[in-house]
């Protein structure tokens, strides 16, 4: 007998056949096969996400199309499978050892036994392999992102503190707010100073505007649409930004009302349109009108943020749902020919004497 052959003797007991206790499966040829399936399988993907990579452009207009990336991409994974466990399949069949005095059949079945072990191996290694590769970038990912947001969030306090000495304007106040933010769009927190520059924006002057006489200014009606009686407790009626504990406060009402449902109680409006007469010179009337409209954009803005939060979030669901089915059709179609070739090795194997 030579080495690569196994015999298995069957003695006849009382009557009774008593079969060999020696296992069937070739080890050395099921690691040998799972290998050489690994290596193709990761090879393969490498050259699949550079052929992807340079198929997409930041450009728009430029490059393939999302649907054209996924179905090359479902292609390429099943023609991976096809060779990379057709290979492994087929060493495994044809370097096992050759089964002596064994029926066909059970030839065929340990055959094919030993193909589908072959890319068990061979696709558990290759997870495994993929996993670590990918946690491994998704960190150096997230410490990229922790440091981005950690400098726009630098840049973002040196903004708001110019602004404070010096007196930004309220399109930057817009800019600072949208540049801490480090992904989805949301109304909370800075993103808010829009709305609430919006609220305190001081009333438009002209030639033709003029305001009430009152006492403070000796009977005499004034330049401005601003209204005098309403600016008299501050002492520069022309202040452009609210006063930081005013403009917190309307920040915290809007980020109140919007979590209410864009609704702010009575009390509440009625606090928020003082403060907005005191910093503009509006009436009481027209600042009520104007936190109200305000209050509508707002709603409006993370409603539609919100939507789209969802449709984006169905997408992904949608897209991970295709991917995991078509790869379950793909490791199904690696197993189918892992364990072909394998029956073809093994003939090939047992035709050498």
């Amino acid at each position: 007998m030579v080495a690569n052959e196994a015999w298995y003797p069957e003695d006849q007991v009382d009557g009774a056949i008593r079969g060999s206790s020696a296992s069937a499966v070739s080890w050395a040829a099921v690691l040998a096969g799972a290998a050489a399936a690994a290596a193709l399988s990761l090879i393969l993907l490498l050259l699949g996400a550079g052929l992807g990579l340079s198929a997409v452009s930041p450009w728009a207009g430029d490059g393939a199309g999302a649907k054209a990336l996924g179905v090359s991409g479902i292609v390429w994974l099943a023609l991976t499978q096809i060779a990379a466990s057709g290979l492994g399949g087929y060493l495994a069949g044809r370097l096992r050892v050759r089964w002596r005095d064994t029926d066909v059949d059970e030839v065929h079945f340990r055959d094919t036994a030993h193909g589908l072990l072959s890319w068990a191996v061979a696709t558990l290694f290759t997870a495994a392999v993929l996993t670590a590769s990918v946690s491994a970038v998704l960190g150096i990912g997230v410490q990229g992102l922790a440091a981005g947001a950690s400098a726009a969030g630098t840049a973002t306090v040196a903004a708001a503190a110019g602004a404070g000495a010096g007196g930004a304007t309220a399109g930057a106040a817009h800019e600072g707010s949208a540049g801490a933010r480090s992904g989805a769009e949301s109304l909370s927190g800075d993103a808010l100073g829009y709305y609430v520059d919006t609220l305190l924006r001081p009333v438009a002057t002209g030639p033709g505007a003029t305001t009430p006489a009152n006492a403070g200014t000796g009977g005499v009606a004034t330049t401005g649409a601003a209204n005098a009686a309403t600016l008299r407790a501050w002492p520069d009626a022309s202040m452009v930004h609210a006063d930081a504990n005013s403009s917190s406060a309307l920040n915290r009402l809007l980020l109140r009302a919007l979590r209410d449902g864009g609704v702010l109680s009575p009390e509440d409006t009625r606090y928020a349109s003082q403060l907005v007469a005191q910093r503009t010179g509006l009436t009481q009337s027209e600042a009520e009108r104007r936190v109200a409209e305000t209050l509508q954009r707002a709603r409006a803005e993370a409603q539609a943020i919100e939507v789209r939060a969802r449709d984006a979030a169905d997408t992904a669901r949608k897209t991970a749902l295709q991917t995991a089915l078509w790869m379950f059709v793909a490791l199904l179609i690696g197993a189918f020919t892992a364990s072909l070739l394998a029956t073809v090795g093994g003939r090939q194997r047992d035709r050498i004497e």
